[in-house]
């Protein structure tokens, strides 16, 4: 499993040097930074210091060098670089030193905050959300999938079909603006619910801030409709399948219950595929929440994303898409070592 884990990992890597050098020639085409950082007014010494400390003065290759220095998290970095950017983490050598750190995702044009700071003050809400959303659509998507399976062929197996198909048909961002509409204003007053909000309300008299689920409910169904639609799908072809299998009607022969047969041996058998739009949609949500984030105004990553695009903030952006991409591997790593956990069939020994 060790071995397994370290060739996945050594994968991941790989995919994450992709997306940086995807990133990074993608956006450095846009725009002059130093002009974005230093606004309207400004004179040429200022701007060649600035394109002096942003590497604008050096060649592609060695921009993106730097660059992919900057948020490797094994880099050499000089005393006056670890110094001057609050590089965090464990360095050794002289004047240029080797070292393990937290990655540096460089600054912000507009408020010259650390990205990583940004993005780690917005993660939470993100996360916030996709858990929840995914609840929801775990919640109901796997019962609804075995009751249509056991029940083949009536009103509730069409009843499960026809709402997937609607589920996967309906867009996230339309699905948001009719649900903020009729949910919180037109309702409002019966469901007590926001049309925006964030996981954290200030008070009005003493200014501090309390965790608020409430205005979670309508994101996270929202952003649950088509992951509960792909799982209720996938559970009931799934288990189809596995209700053929020889040893169920051997376990029926044995005079094990149906209840026994159905939750603890066919549903554990068809849960592979399930598993994999799990794993595959949490990460898809995270990074996937930005019109969602929007529309309710809930404050995580899409939205610090969204609104950095709108401003041509493209350090936020590039760290956003980075960060991105390693839930993207470290979800799908999960996936693989849970098909282990779940089917022995599948075990890595």
């Amino acid at each position: 499993m060790a071995s397994f884990i370290l060739k996945k990992l050594a994968y991941g890597i790989l995919v994450l040097i992709g997306v940086v050098m995807l990133v990074f020639f993608l956006f450095q085409g846009f725009g002059d930074p130093s002009r974005l950082v230093m606004g309207q007014s400004g004179d040429s010494a200022t701007r060649a210091n600035i394109r002096k400390d942003l590497y604008l003065d050096q060649p592609k290759w060695k921009q993106f060098l730097f660059y992919l220095n900057d948020v490797s998290p094994v880099a050499i970095h000089s005393a006056t670089e670890i110094r001057e950017k609050k590089l965090r983490g464990f360095f050794a050598g002289g004047t240029y030193r080797l070292g393990i750190k937290v990655p540096y995702l460089r600054r912000s044009y507009q408020s010259r905050r650390e990205v990583g700071s940004v993005l780690m003050q917005a993660l939470p809400g993100t996360l916030l959300l996709a858990f929840a959303a995914m609840f929801i659509a775990v919640l109901l998507g796997i019962p609804l999938g075995v009751a249509a399976a056991v029940k083949q062929n009536t009103w509730i197996d069409t009843s499960a079909i026809f709402s997937s198909i609607v589920g996967i048909s309906a867009p996230s961002f339309f699905m948001g603006i009719v649900i903020a509409y009729v949910f919180g204003f037109a309702l409002d007053h019966y469901t007590g619910l926001h049309i925006s909000g964030s996981w954290f309300e200030v008070d009005d008299i003493t200014g501090q801030r309390h965790l608020s689920l409430r205005n979670l409910i309508l994101p996270a169904i929202t952003l649950g409709i088509r992951p509960l639609a792909i799982i209720t799908q996938l559970t009931r072809t799934s288990m189809l399948d596995v209700l053929d299998q020889d040893y169920i009607r051997t376990g029926y022969a044995k005079g094990l219950g149906k209840r026994r047969v159905i939750w603890k041996h066919a549903l554990r058998n068809a849960l592979n595929p399930v598993i994999t739009a799990i794993t595959g949609w949490f990460a898809e949500l995270l990074a996937g929440a930005f019109f969602v984030e929007y529309i309710f105004g809930w404050q995580g990553i899409g939205k610090v994303t969204v609104d950095a695009l709108e401003k041509l903030d493209y350090p936020v952006v590039m760290g956003s898409v980075l960060v991105a991409a390693t839930f993207f591997i470290l979800v799908n790593m999960l996936a693989d070592i849970l098909y282990g956990l779940v089917d022995p069939r599948v075990r890595i020994r």
